[in-house]
């Protein structure tokens, strides 16, 4: 059956994604990516003319599936405590580690690639308005007490930046304090308990998809 317009384009831009996890932004090419789908180079050329914008899209992608898996839009069914925990428990292994990768390349290319550093700075303002949104819930609800979600927010994510930014090397030396930096500060920036979320984040059940 012939895909339609929507379909291949999406095709296109899931294969791009998946070389950028495996192998980094700057392995996407024309030719790569249709030698990925089997199929002619002048195809994916007729949906992305200009390389760059098939690049930028491509973590865009990636950058949003990660989201959507650690704070997933929509309604919730449990509450802010607890996708809180959720959030911090899906912030390690293998696979985070990969994004957090991508992330450093993208952030490295950007530099150089106007394209791809403004897709950078949109999935920044993402992730800032999707977990100050979740603390916000939180702190209307009485559960988190926090006089600038944002701000909070962003504390949290530099945190998490910084121990990503190791995601290229050995993490087996890290201590507990350090592996859990991020967790901590959330819980003392939002007046928890110390090692509430950590409790949370070890209960039979949080990793689930939501």
């Amino acid at each position: 059956m012939r895909k339609t317009p929507e379909e291949r384009r999406t095709e296109i831009v899931s294969a791009a994604a998946a070389i950028a996890l495996t192998e980094g932004l700057e392995c996407i090419t024309v030719r790569r990516v249709a030698d990925e789908l089997a199929v002619r180079p002048g195809l994916i050329g007729h949906y992305f003319p200009v390389t760059e914008d098939l690049v930028a899209e491509a973590f865009g992608v990636a950058a949003t599936a990660e989201l959507d898996e650690l704070i997933p839009a929509g309604r919730p069914t449990d509450g802010p405590v607890e996708r809180l925990a959720r959030f911090f428990s899906l912030t390690v292994g293998e696979s985070y580690d990969g994004v957090s990768r991508l992330w450093l390349n993208a952030r490295h290319l950007s530099r150089y690639r106007p394209t791809l550093a403004d897709r950078v700075a949109r999935q920044e303002a993402l992730w800032r308005n999707r977990l100050s949104g979740l603390i916000r819930e939180g702190t209307e609800a009485g559960v988190f007490h926090t006089d600038d979600p944002m701000e909070t927010a962003v504390q949290i994510l530099v945190v998490l930046d910084g121990l990503g930014a190791h995601a290229n090397t050995d993490r087996g030396d890290r201590s507990p304090t350090v592996a859990n930096m991020a967790v901590t500060t959330a819980e003392r920036e939002l007046d928890l308990q110390k090692g509430s979320l950590l409790t949370l984040m070890s209960a039979p059940g949080t990793h689930r998809a939501h």
